[in-house]
Order: structure tokens, then sequence, then C-alpha cells
């Protein structure tokens, strides 16, 4: 029910996300979505890709800052208020979410969030009846 995502810490400075970008592409990883926060001095990639094991290692081989998580990928409408209506169900059963970034395809967006407890957001899925999505099921897309 989680799919891999891989972090990427980037230094704040010119050329590194290129870099980062070309490493995978040379090893023809297909980016799903992404999302990116900064601060002054660094910055923090999220990604879901096509084979993140793979893109793991070699981000690793290359020596870049990286790490390996899980996060829940939730389809939802795309219409106004769907995310809020996803959201509501793990507000109520009073699970937070740490981050969520999502994109949309075909009247569908697919919510990628981290919650501060996956066997509560795992329920609450679960008592609501909310598609969750596999990483061979965002391979299709």
């Amino acid at each position: 029910m989680t799919v891999n995502q891989i972090s990427i810490f980037l230094e704040n400075k010119y050329g590194k996300l290129g870099e980062v970008l070309t490493l995978l592409a040379q090893e023809e990883i297909r980016i799903i979505a992404a999302s990116i926060s900064d601060t002054s001095e660094f910055g923090i990639m999220r990604i879901i890709v096509s084979d993140p094991l793979k893109a793991y290692a070699i981000l690793k081989r290359e020596n870049v800052s990286v790490n390996l998580s899980e996060v829940l990928a939730i389809v939802t409408g795309s219409c106004a208020g769907s995310f809020a209506d996803s959201i509501s169900f793990f507000t109520r059963a009073g699970i937070s979410i740490e981050y969520m970034y999502c994109f949309s395809a075909g009247g569908k967006s697919i919510l990628f969030l981290r919650a501060s407890n996956y066997e509560a957001a795992r329920e609450v899925i679960r008592r609501n009846n909310l598609e969750c999505l596999s990483e061979s099921a965002l391979l299709s897309l």
C-alpha cells in the first residue's frame, strides 16, 4: 500500500539539480512525481521514480545525499475540494500529514503523503474505501 520515495538533499548551488536529473536520465529512470522545497542553504527534492532502488543505488554511488522512504499514494478526483475531502479522513482520525505533493492526469489526482502513523493511516484508508496505488500501478499511468 506504500510506494518508495527518494529524498535528495541538494546544496542550493547553481547546477546541482541538473546534475541529479542528468544522472537519472542517463540510467533511463523516469520521474513520475516531484517536489522541491528549499532554504537558503539546501533543498530537499522528493521524487517518485520508475525504479526507486536503482535510482537510490546510482545516487549513493555518485555521493549524492539520498534517502529512501515510503509514502502513501492515494487516488482522488481532480475537482475543487477533492484534496480537502481526502485529507479530512486523516484529520478526523487525529493523523498528522507531515507533507504532501501530487500530480493530476486524466481527471484523477494522486496525492503522495507521509503520515505521522502509517498503521492508523492504513486503517483510515481501509475504513473509508480510499484507493491507493502500488508502484507498479503508478508506472502504468
